[in-house]
């Protein structure tokens, strides 16, 4: 019996989507062409938080950070999350200046979040450099291990037993009325939901999506060094970099005892190894916060690849002339749930909501305009005209 959904991608998008359409009472067959939780979903630290850089990406990721904290409850252990806040921390005056703008910003919109000078700064995170000048906590920000969270979502959430997986399963082509596998194999299905990040462009080329690598490095265990997620207040600028190189200090406490440092961002390459030049700069950036850093052991460091789009905000919603080649007369509606960037975790809850109200014909839970494909299209013909 063919399915009513076809996902392409296993990760914690595709995942969260086929959870949420199942919901709606929908049989969903997930594809992957590896295993559930891979790609960026696996390379990445699993941080849910709230981020302001536009009114967009706010109310997404707020939005989407309450679906997690509702979720958290019939989550398991190994799934591991846990409530640990994120501190936004300043190294100068002008840094505290940001923290003290995004306080009242986040006080506008109801986000709990507290100002700490110096003194409560130390008293928070001893760890951090005494040269810090004070810091943004956000208490309600969570970490969550997101390929066991995607394995959850696919096998264990209450309407799960709608959703079929299947792995070592790459597509090759989306047409009329499906899918059709590397194998040959055809899927029809009446909606395909594309959520497979960067791998999206190779089934619609001409989809605005550029890969972003990073590197992060995990350290042994040491239990208690620091308590929050960590960033600096730098962080923002130099996550939306256009182009080149760039790092920020980026700190996570797994449940574990180990840390989770990063963070870098490279354009123009799709190399996997991990470079040892831009590790070395991701690790001072991070000891010039952490003094305590490199006296510690680093166990393994990787890379991985975000899915950018030109504004940074994902693609949430009707592939339309994006898909228009792949499915031309396809009785299927194409969509898309890609292009999260750095924030595929935090948002793929709200994505969920969004895709599915759109296909259900009902009401989004927030403004779904900032995320629909449609944007750049017309964007383009503007610049054309």
């Amino acid at each position: 019996m063919s399915p009513d959904a076809l996902i392409v991608g296993a990760g914690i998008v595709g995942a969260a989507c086929a959870a949420e359409l199942a919901t709606l009472g929908m049989r969903v067959d997930v594809l992957d062409a590896e295993r559930i939780g891979g790609g960026a979903t696996a390379a990445g630290m699993g941080h849910i938080v709230v981020m302001n850089d536009s009114p967009a990406e706010f109310a997404l990721s707020r939005y989407s950070r309450g679906l997690w904290l509702e979720l958290a409850p019939q989550l398991r252990t190994r799934d591991a999350f846990a409530r640990c806040g994120t501190l936004w921390v300043a190294s100068d005056d002008e840094e505290w200046q940001a923290a003290r703008a995004m306080h009242v910003a986040f006080g506008a919109q109801g986000v709990a979040a507290q100002l700490l000078d110096v003194a409560e700064l130390r008293d928070c995170e001893p760890a951090l450099a005494e040269s810090m000048t004070g810091g943004l906590r956000v208490e309600h920000d969570s970490i969550v291990y997101a390929p066991t969270a995607a394995e959850w979502l696919l096998t264990q959430s209450p309407h799960a037993a709608r959703i079929r997986v299947r792995l070592g399963a790459p597509v090759a082509s989306i047409g009329a009325g499906g899918v059709t596998l590397a194998s040959g194999e055809r899927i029809g299905a009446a909606h395909v939901i594309v959520a497979n990040g960067l791998g999206a462009a190779q089934l619609l080329p001409s989809l605005p999506l550029r890969p972003k690598k990073g590197h992060l490095l995990i350290t042994d265990r040491y239990p208690g060094l620091i308590r929050h997620q960590l960033l600096e207040l730098g962080y923002i600028k130099s996550a939306h970099h256009a182009s080149g190189t760039s790092v920020a200090f980026n700190a996570q406490p797994r449940p574990t005892g180990q840390l989770l440092i990063g963070s870098s961002r490279q354009f123009e390459t799709t190399d996997p190894a991990v470079e040892m030049p831009v590790l070395a700069r991701m690790l001072q950036r991070a000891a010039h916060y952490l003094p305590a850093l490199p006296a510690l052991s680093g166990i393994r460091a990787w890379t991985g690849f975000r899915a950018a789009s030109p504004d940074g905000l994902p693609l949430i919603g009707p592939a339309g002339e994006f898909a228009a080649d792949a499915a031309s007369g396809s009785a299927s509606r194409v969509w898309l749930a890609v292009g999260h960037e750095g924030l595929g975790v935090t948002t793929s809850l709200a994505t969920a909501k969004l895709l599915a109200a759109q296909i259900a014909g009902q009401a989004a839970p927030i403004p779904l305009e900032p995320y629909l494909p449609v944007r750049f299209v017309q964007q383009e013909q503007v610049a054309h005209d």
